[in-house]
């Protein structure tokens, strides 16, 4: 089959959270989170991207994060997953680094183990592993 009659494939999507300064938000996740900044765009900085091995968050300005209001009336309003090879050992490294949870570490009903982060702007990021189904 030739290159061009393959279906299009599906990449990894990246989250757009919006945040009130991009530059504060790029250096909280680079220095609690262990991110590092691939870029900032601008004077100042409007937009930008984060990576952490595969996972990638773009991080975007705006005056007043559109989620904020909402975020603080629903309980666990996640706006970016990220999966994890192995979310204990993360969670251990984010606790050692003084990083303040949402939501500590739990084993959920549905087999996945997860805890939540919100960053300066109320962006919660959960960080989750599954278990491996039943044979």
């Amino acid at each position: 089959m030739s290159e061009e009659a393959q279906p299009p494939a599906l990449r990894p999507a990246v989250p757009i959270l919006f945040v009130r300064d991009v530059a504060a938000a790029a250096q909280f996740y680079r220095d609690s989170l262990g991110f590092a900044v691939e870029f900032l765009y601008g004077e100042p900085p409007f937009y930008g991207e984060i990576k952490r091995d595969g996972a990638v968050l773009h991080l975007r300005h705006v005056h007043e994060p559109n989620f904020a209001e909402l975020a603080a009336r629903e309980e666990s309003l996640i706006l970016a997953t990220i999966l994890v090879s192995d979310v204990r050992a993360l969670y251990a490294e984010f606790a050692g680094r003084g990083v303040e949870f949402a939501q500590e570490l739990q084993t959920q009903q549905w087999g996945g183990t997860d805890f939540h982060v919100l960053d300066p702007d109320g962006n919660c990021i959960s960080f989750v592993s599954y278990q491996a189904p039943n044979a």
